[in-house]
């Protein structure tokens, strides 16, 4: 077989790689030090500030509190808080993530948009990206506010909060998947794949594997990047396959049909383990931190003065970036096999091996994809083998 890359595209590959290295080793120290900065210094000012500014919301629209239509929602969110105050607590979480995030844009930017154009991975215009980058940090303050009412609310006012929210929590993780082929139309368009060969094949070849679907979809991700993309969206009813635009462009028949007997690999997986794992895992998560916000009130930990006090917040983040950190390894490593079984699986139900390796190497040369990163880099938790690993191990044409 050809080389994989030539050596200036090699050369250009891991001047683009070199960046996200020097990150990956940086990152975590960090973001341990930005936590803490605002754990030791930044927490009780911060507080103040945002009961500051919740008064003053408070005084210039209190007559929101009375009017027809917003009583209703102002009263059950004082249900949901048990009490007065959850304003300043909503306040002071968004405070504390728009800092993180304003420490991070200018390295967030720079990676996202500056690399990516610099190594032709990025089809954005400055406004689309802006505008993607707006409706990302949008729906995490939702998410955020969302978190402060639904936990701290629900921990101030039950004892046994931990395994209230956690099992029905648990449940909804069981079925989240059903609602992933909605997530992504956020932010592109997506079209059923015209009618003709290439449909026709998919389907045939889904009928061998005993996968029934939806539907077969084209996202427009080309108007952000020029990465080739194929997976499969959702479970049951709402199972779709995605292919993106430059898949279609890039790829032959043949090696598409290879890219999607590759990610059937993954609906034969035996999910349920691990959905449970981590189902339980969650509670047991969320009964440590009650332990640890127990902890926090008996020591008046950053001018907490009760159980559930906002302001540990911050530790929080500190402790879920930790048991990331120290799972990220552990998840790499299954998701790894994982991938190698769907390599497998795809070539025992094409029975193409040739097609499946071209489809890799164009895989790889699209997506600039690392033969040979560092080993440490793999270990720390890459959810796919190295390609040179995964065309190594296939049968010998």
């Amino acid at each position: 077989m050809e080389p994989l890359f030539t050596p200036e595209q090699l050369a250009e590959i891991h001047a683009y790689h070199q960046p996200y290295y020097v990150r990956a080793a940086v990152d975590p120290f960090a973001k341990v030090l930005l936590l803490a900065l605002l754990l030791g210094v930044l927490v009780r000012p911060f507080f103040r500030m945002a009961t500051s500014v919740a008064a003053g919301l408070e005084r210039g629209l209190g007559f929101l509190r009375t009017a027809p239509v917003s009583r209703a929602f102002f009263q059950a969110m004082d249900r949901l808080w048990g009490e007065a105050g959850w304003g300043a607590a909503v306040i002071f979480a968004l405070m504390t993530d728009l800092f993180v995030k304003l420490i991070y844009a200018p390295v967030d930017v720079w990676f996202a948009y500056t690399l990516e154009h610099r190594h032709g991975m990025s089809n954005y215009t400055p406004a689309a990206f802006a505008w993607d980058l707006f409706k990302g940090h949008l729906m995490g303050a939702f998410a955020i506010a969302a978190l402060v009412i639904g936990m701290y609310g629900l921990a101030r006012r039950t004892r046994h909060w931990w395994w209230i929210l956690g099992v029905p929590v648990a449940l909804l993780m069981l079925v989240s998947a059903a609602l992933d082929p909605y997530r992504s139309r956020l932010y592109f368009e997506q079209q059923p794949l015209p009618p003709g060969a290439l449909r026709t094949r998919i389907t045939a070849l889904m009928a061998q594997a005993d996968i029934p679907f939806s539907d077969v979809l084209v996202e427009k991700t080309s108007v952000a990047s020029r990465r080739l993309q194929a997976y499969f969206a959702g479970q049951g009813p709402t199972r779709t396959i995605v292919l993106n635009d430059v898949i279609i462009q890039e790829l032959s028949e043949e090696e598409v049909l290879a890219a999607v007997a590759h990610e059937a690999g993954h609906i034969h997986e035996p999910k349920w383990p691990g959905r449970i794992a981590s189902s339980l895992a969650l509670v047991a998560l969320l009964f440590a931190i009650d332990r640890l916000l127990r902890r926090a009130s008996a020591w008046g930990w950053f001018g907490t003065t009760r159980f559930a006090d906002i302001r540990t917040l911050p530790l929080l983040s500190l402790i879920l970036f930790v048991v990331s950190l120290v799972g990220g390894p552990i998840a790499g490593t299954f998701s790894r096999e994982r991938e190698r079984e769907a390599d497998r699986f795809a070539l025992r139900l094409t029975h193409d091996t040739d097609s499946f390796r071209r489809m890799l190497v164009k895989a790889a040369r699209v997506n600039k994809m690392d033969p040979e990163p560092p080993r440490w880099v793999v270990l720390k938790g890459m959810s796919h083998p190295p390609i040179a690993e995964r065309l190594a191990s296939l049968p010998s044409p």
